[in-house]
């Protein structure tokens, strides 16, 4: 029995240490596990694992030792057994839970490869975009050296432009100098020839001579009779072509006098009429009013025309814009998009400018431009040939003939007339737009015909307030159209539905402008091209469709839209000052209107500089005239300084300075020839 106890207690002690060795096993995969684990647990976490697990060690081997001590007792070593036997079973389930842990273990390495992998997958992206700003960065420099380098041969080439023209210029005179040498060669050749034979001819006429000397001594005397009266007549011939000439100037007085006479007798023949109650009855004064108003409410055949467009429907104003750009390149005709800008600009300005007016050499399309703008636009063009001969306003308006007894109004009165539905209730043409272009203006002086009608635009009121009758009393043209009694002159108010242009041509028949119509005008000046165009128009052009004056005055904007714009302000000052130091002081009613021309430019909200620029072409140049270069050249140095640095238009700048240095090498005085674009 004995012998049974000591083998179970042996037994017993093997399993205890054979248990220990299992727990010992045991924990230190644990602390595998949870060193494997590192990168899911916080290393607090793991260090608390670690002090339990060292913990239940402890408590195991102290177990031990007093399980040592209680083998005496084999009922405990048995309850013993049985308790260590569920801590084992404990054990084997906590370990069967490592396996979920290492299965956690593995996912997370293998998130980290992949984290890992991704990280040098965008550090390399990020070593290749570095490598790509770099490259950036470099060709950006490159593109800034370049610009530069444009910059430069810009300025250069238009040097060589200049020096070219110099250069073709000469060759063109040593290729006609090289022409008439020969042609000199030729003829020297063919004199030689004619000299041998004239010496021939010489020998024959010196036999002739004697000849002729002694029949000459004998009609001499002839001769000197018959010059004698020949004086005596053309004395006598002078004088009766000299009593015709004054005879025909009598004539002409007498015949002009006898009209004015007639006239005049005819007026007071009216008079007397009205006066004495001759026409007394209110029909027959209605009747006579009709009568003399018929030829004015005739329609002239461009508002005929008019009256059979149809109206256009809505469109903003750069569909309008891009309608005349596309028939003035269907009808052959090559103006570039800042010239069709400005024109279009310097017509929706006619409240502070009054006109337009298109300068320059013939043939340089000033007359097709406003032609096809207006049939694009679907306005009224009404061309205006002036004649050398005019002298005063009625030859624009017309007048009453008093021995017809009739008012001969023109064509642009009754279309005045039509067009102001304000003093004309009867009005065709209430919401019509019309151009009015005074073709060749200046073969007349302009101040003789014009100036008058150009001071009534200016004394029209703001758009915005023409109702009011008495406000626009000084703008309107009373007609100088006899009313019976009691019935005032027709009157006509050309109102902001009416477009005023002018051409000009430069030659030695044409007068210049006077400073009041430059004042008042925008002056557009086209000069000669660099190449010839030869577009023919390549397909038919459409009906016109008409545009209403409500959706012309809805495109115009307020000057006040610019006022405060530091650029426009500080670039109007600018101008302001130069023309001070030229000498050509401007007014606020020009300063004024080249800000509502920057204020109407197309696109002006994205950049102002062109519209300034225009105006300095337009308002300032044409002002010049005249001035002395060399006494004025600081000053066309800051405006050229102006052009190209402040508004940076080296176009414009490369123009002032060819025109500077042709009046330098000329008479030195400034005339500006215009620029080519």
């Amino acid at each position: 029995m004995l012998t049974g106890n000591i083998l179970l207690v042996t037994g017993l002690g093997m399993a205890i240490l054979a248990l220990t060795g299992v727990q010992t096993f045991f924990a230190i995969m644990h602390d595998r596990v949870v060193t494997a684990k590192g990168p899911a647990l916080a290393l607090e976490e793991l260090e608390g694992q670690i002090v339990d697990r060292r913990g239940r060690l402890t408590d195991i081997e102290n177990d031990l030792a007093e399980r040592r001590k209680a083998l005496a007792n084999i009922a405990d070593v048995q309850a013993d057994y049985d308790a260590t036997k569920r801590q084992l079973d404990d054990l084997n389930a906590e370990w069967n839970q490592q396996d979920e842990r290492r299965k956690e273990i593995r996912t997370l390495r293998e998130e980290m490869e992949i984290a890992i992998a991704e990280k040098q997958t965008f550090d390399s992206e990020l070593a290749s975009a570095r490598a790509d700003y770099d490259a950036v960065q470099e060709r950006l420099s490159a593109a800034e050296r370049l610009f530069a380098q444009n910059d430069e041969m810009k300025r250069e080439h238009a040097a060589l432009e200049a020096k070219l023209g110099e250069l073709r210029s000469e060759a063109m005179k040593l290729a006609e100098a090289q022409e008439r040498v020969e042609r000199l060669d030729v003829r020297a050749q063919d004199l030689q020839r004619e000299l041998s034979q004239m010496e021939g001819r010489g020998q024959a006429a010196l036999a002739e001579l004697a000849q002729l000397q002694e029949r000459l001594s004998t009609e001499r005397g002839s001769v000197a009779e018959a010059q004698s009266n020949h004086t005596v007549a053309a004395a006598k011939t002078a004088a009766a072509e000299e009593r015709a000439r004054t005879a025909e100037q009598e004539v002409d007085r007498l015949e002009g006098r006898r009209s004015s006479l007639a006239a005049q007798i005819a007026r007071l023949e009216t008079e007397i009429g009205e006066a004495t109650g001759a026409v007394s009855q209110e029909a027959d004064v209605e009747g006579e009013v009709e009568e003399r108003l018929k030829e004015l409410r005739i329609l002239p055949p461009v508002l005929q025309q008019m009256t059979k467009w149809k109206p256009r429907a809505a469109e903003n104003e750069s569909d309008a814009l891009k309608r005349v750009s596309d028939r003035l390149r269907s009808s052959g005709l090559d103006y570039h998009s800042r010239v069709v800008h400005a024109f279009h600009t310097a017509m929706k300005v006619n409240e502070t400018s009054q006109m337009a007016v298109l300068a320059g050499i013939s043939g340089t399309g000033k007359s097709q431009l406003p032609r096809q703008y207006a049939a694009a636009m679907g306005i009224g063009f009404l061309q205006v040939p002036v004649q050398p001969r005019w002298d005063s306003p009625q030859d624009l308006m017309g007048f009453y003939n008093y021995i017809e007894k009739r008012f001969r109004p023109t064509d642009m009165a009754r279309a005045l007339y039509q067009l102001d539905s304000l003093n004309n209730q009867k009005s065709e043409l209430p919401d019509r737009m019309m151009m009015i272009l005074l073709d060749e203006m200046n073969l007349a002086r302009v101040e003789y015909y014009f100036s008058d009608f150009l001071s009534r635009l200016e004394s029209r009121p703001p758009a915005s307030r023409v109702g009011d009758k008495t406000l626009r009393k000084d703008a309107e043209i009373e007609l100088e159209l006899p009313m019976p009694k009691g019935r005032d002159a027709p009157r006509v108010f050309p109102g902001y539905n009416l477009l005023f242009a002018g051409t000009m041509n430069e030659d030695e028949s044409t007068q210049s402008l006077s400073d009041k119509v430059v004042d008042r005008a925008n002056v557009m000046r086209f000069s000669a091209p660099k190449n010839i165009h030869t577009n023919a128009q390549n397909e038919a052009m459409p009906e016109p469709e008409a545009l209403s004056a409500a959706r012309w005055r809805g495109w115009v904007r307020s000057v006040a839209d610019v006022e405060n714009d530091s650029l426009v302000r500080d670039s109007v000052e600018r101008m302001v000052k130069l023309m001070k130091d030229f000498k050509r002081p401007v007014g606020h009613r020009l300063g004024r209107a080249i800000m509502a021309y920057v204020a109407n430019y197309p696109g002006a909200d994205r950049d102002k500089r062109i519209p300034l620029a225009d105006q300095i072409e337009m308002r300032l140049l044409p002002k010049l005239r005249g001035l002395e270069v060399e006494t004025n050249e600081a000053t066309f140095s800051e405006l050229r300084e102006l052009v190209e640095r402040g508004l940076q238009d080296d176009q414009l700048a490369n123009a002032i300075e060819d025109s500077v240095r042709n009046a330098r090498e000329g008479a030195g005085q400034f005339v500006w020839n215009g620029v080519t674009r």
